[in-house]
């Protein structure tokens, strides 16, 4: 048989879309509800000096607190301690508890001892523990909690094959997912409505005849400018408008929309991994685990460096192989989108015009807009998507006056829509990752879930191993951890208090904690489905999540490599 038969006679795999592989995370993520005890830690507030100086304040957990949820009390010794306790007038005060009430517990019959009548009377899980341990507990019975097949907040409560709607109304305006996604939302339409105008296919082709030869400096470039964003504010949810402009220039320039996806996206959290000052990562972190906030600058100043030349050449060697044979790339299909609705010759070969001109100063300007208010103002999803609709309301305003494509005040509106429907996609990938969390109980330490359980578990079994592997572990985990939480500040906060004081007991610098945290985090990131951002970037590049994940899992082992060395050398180096 020729190979050209074999070929013809097998099927080829095709690679599961973007909903099917997070459908299948969730049935995961399910069964280990199952499997899993749930336990919750105590919480308190911490507070630490950010990098301006400023009193910062977070809810972290207590290690030493955590316990695995009973389903039944141990009756004859809760009944006993309840009466010493009705008898104890100044522990009764101590914990603001009425002593007729408490009294009443301890003559209630067996039947009618359930946690509902304690926590009723102020005798709430926490208090419990508090005062008795598990000792009150009937500690054979613990809890797992498996969420319905199906069901709402409302009726039967929350149930899987409701993921979907249950993660995309989870949050606030300023969080993930809702947040996010009406920031998806708008940053399509604004977007929607400067495509129509025409000016960056314009501005892009105008660029390519300026670089002309000098071209092969631009994907260095772009890497290094995103890589800064990620150092200087963690930059995330930014890069999915980024993605809008610069997967159609590297597309045009030659490459494919995963280079794109890489100077923009990847590069980001390859800085946001080596950041000295990102507010929401490094600081955080460092403020929890008790190290002094920037210290420790001059190592991951160098860090940052080499990380960056690396990825860096990586991407310049990738997109030297596409632009010699564009159809080697797994998104060469995909891809004819970008060629089909880039700019036509005639837009290539015309100049950029007063119009076009004035829709890429206002676009620049948005930008710098955007930087100042992350950097001096603190703003955050909200203030930026707000930001992004005035630029795209002031390049529609522009493209009407100009007559940009022939555009009316109609054209507008329908562009923001048709931006919008095009981006769509993404927000309900958001929706299933966050719904993946929520099966697991979310990402709050003080409620009892199977995350609470997964991370004690881990920080335990670092407790008894070699300083250089401790350390190497702490990143492995963090690693792995990153798939459950993506937030870089929600993380620091659920592991830098087990991993803090874990290193004290082992013997390495917090710091070296805090190291494993940000690299951990920062470079996986760039492929966990579980992260709304890089979804939103790849929904954005016309990217499935599975194609993504295949390319990028040997850049990814680069990171990891490169990331498992200086996490060696940070403990031989005794970096404090």
């Amino acid at each position: 048989m020729s190979d050209t038969a074999k070929v013809q006679g097998q099927k080829a795999w095709r690679v599961p879309h973007t909903y099917v592989i997070i459908f299948f995370v969730v049935l995961v993520g399910w069964i280990l509800t199952l499997l899993v005890p749930v336990g919750v830690f105590d919480t308190h507030k911490v507070t630490y000096a950010d990098q301006n100086g400023k009193e910062k304040s977070r809810t972290v957990l207590i290690p030493e607190s955590f316990r695995y949820s009973y389903a039944a009390f141990d009756l004859p010794t809760l009944r006993a301690d309840l009466a010493a306790l009705a008898a104890d007038d100044a522990k009764l005060k101590d914990k603001g508890l009425d002593k007729a009430k408490v009294a009443a517990l301890a003559a209630l019959p067996d039947a009618e001892l359930k946690a509902k009548v304690l926590e009723d009377a102020g005798l709430t899980e926490p208090v419990v523990n508090q005062l008795w341990g598990k000792s009150v507990y009937d500690q054979a019975t613990k809890v797992r909690k498996a969420p319905n097949v199906w069901g709402t907040e409302d009726y039967y409560g929350f149930g899987v094959l409701n993921y979907v709607f249950e993660g995309l109304v989870t949050g606030d305006r300023g969080s993930s997912a809702v947040g996010i996604v009406a920031f998806i939302l708008v940053i399509g339409g604004a977007f929607g409505i400067i495509m129509r105008t025409g000016a960056i296919d314009a501005g892009i082709y105008a660029f390519i005849r300026r670089v002309g030869a000098a071209e092969v400096v631009v994907l260095p470039m772009l890497f290094i400018l995103f890589s800064l964003g990620g150092v200087v504010f963690g930059m995330s949810e930014e890069c999915i408008a980024f993605a809008t402009v610069v997967v159609p220039l590297t597309v045009a320039l030659g490459y494919d929309s995963l280079v794109g996806v890489a100077v923009t996206f990847v590069a980001s959290q390859a800085g946001n991994a080596t950041s000295w000052m990102n507010p929401f990562g490094v600081a955080i972190a460092q403020g929890i685990a008790g190290v002094p906030v920037l210290s420790g600058a001059g190592f991951r100043m160098v860090m940052w460096v080499v990380v960056t030349i690396i990825g860096s050449i990586f991407v310049m060697w990738y997109g030297a192989r596409i632009k010699r044979d564009p159809a080697l790339s797994p998104t060469y299909e995909s891809d004819e989108y970008f060629r089909k609705h880039g700019a036509s010759k005639q837009v290539a070969a015309e100049k950029l015009g007063l119009g076009n001109s004035l829709v890429l100063l206002t676009f620049l300007a948005g930008i710098a807009w955007i930087i100042w208010g992350v950097m001096a103002e603190g703003y955050y999803i909200p203030e930026i998507a707000s930001q992004f609709f005035v630029m795209g309301l002031a390049a529609g305003v522009i493209g009407v006056v100009f007559k940009l494509g022939g555009m009316r005040i109609n054209d507008v509106a329908i562009s923001f829509g048709e931006g919008v429907a095009g981006i769509a996609g993404a927000a309900i990938v958001v929706g299933m990752a966050k719904g993946f969390i929520l099966v697991l109980g979310g990402t709050d330490a003080g409620k009892p879930t199977v995350l609470n359980t997964i991370l004690m578990g881990m920080g335990g079994a670092l407790a008894n191993l070699p300083q250089v592997v401790t350390a190497w572990v702490m990143y492995l985990f963090q690693t792995v951890f990153d798939f459950f939480v993506t937030s870089n500040s929600g993380q620091a906060a659920l592991t830098m208090p087990i991993l803090a004081p874990l290193s004290d007991i082992v013997g390495l610098s917090r710091q070296n904690a805090v190291l494993a945290y940000q690299m951990g985090s920062g470079f996986a990131d760039a492929i966990v489905p579980t992260s709304a951002s890089l979804m939103g970037v790849l929904a954005v590049a016309r990217i499935g999540w599975g194609t993504w994940a295949k390319w990028q899992i040997k850049m990814q082992g680069l990171f990891f490599a490169v990331g498992s060395v200086v996490m060696v050398v940070a403990v031989l180096v005794n970096f404090s």
